[in-house]
């Protein structure tokens, strides 16, 4: 899969992006993919170029572009466990700057941009996101409901914006979460208000992880986990995106 360099013009200024998609010379269903708190890195070049590689114009952008172009920060090319605090001290302070009003300015632009790319096909698109991602997407999804028909979110902080947020989405949604990020019974009062909200959903805890399970450059990496989050989301973008 061919990785295409991008500039996304947001409200803001300019979002550096990268795109993955087959490059047959045809239309494809897009799917905006938000990185983990990690931001773009050779492992989300990697999953980008797997999901396009099923048939998907892949967006993926650098919601930090505000403080520069990607990699923002200097990462190791292992987070392992002791070099997390030193790499979150510096992260910190930008996720606390990523505004729920800059995630809603800069959702516009992406899929604005998405939808206008000569590979993507018309129709709807899903939304999918990792860690902090996972909440990109929930609010990109609530944002703009007649527009995106399918959003997944992995060991993502997912109910962070209380219950009344949920009411907006009328994607399907896949919520996969980390063991070590949510007990049966917080799985079970979020399942409850997606219930309320009459959200059409799948919902489960992956066994035997922590947060940050897809990742591969990471000491919380399960591959097993990484493959059951493949096994849900590509059923999900079918049914979603089939008639784009």
């Amino acid at each position: 899969m061919p990785i295409k360099m991008l500039h996304i013009p947001t409200a803001d200024g300019q979002a550096d992006a990268f795109a993955a998609f087959p490059d047959r010379g045809e239309r494809h269903p897009g799917v905006l993919m938000y990185a983990d708190g990690f931001g773009i890195r050779p492992v989300l070049r990697e999953m980008a170029r797997e999901l396009a590689s099923h048939g998907y114009y892949v967006l993926v952008p650098n919601f930090f572009y505000r403080h520069g172009p990607a990699p923002v920060i200097e990462l190791p090319e292992y987070i392992g466990e002791e070099v997390r605090p030193a790499v979150f001290a510096q992260l910190m302070p930008l996720i606390k700057a990523h505004t729920a009003e800059r995630v809603l300015r800069d959702a516009d632009a992406y899929l604005r941009f998405l939808t206008t790319q000569p590979e993507v096909a018309a129709g709807p698109v899903a939304v999918t996101g990792y860690c902090i991602g996972g909440l990109l997407a929930m609010r990109t999804a609530a944002a703009h409901p007649g527009q995106v028909a399918g959003v997944a979110a992995f060991h993502g902080p997912v109910g962070a914006d209380g219950p009344n947020a949920l009411t907006e989405i009328t994607a399907q949604v896949h919520f996969g979460h980390a063991e070590s990020d949510l007990t049966p019974e917080g799985l079970g009062e979020l399942n409850q208000a997606l219930d309320a909200a009459k959200v059409d959903y799948t919902s489960e805890i992956y066994p035997g992880t922590i947060h940050g399970f897809t990742m591969s450059d990471t000491d919380a990496f399960n591959p097993a986990a990484l493959q059951h989050h493949w096994d849900r989301l590509l059923p999900l973008l079918d049914r979603t995106l089939a008639n784009s």
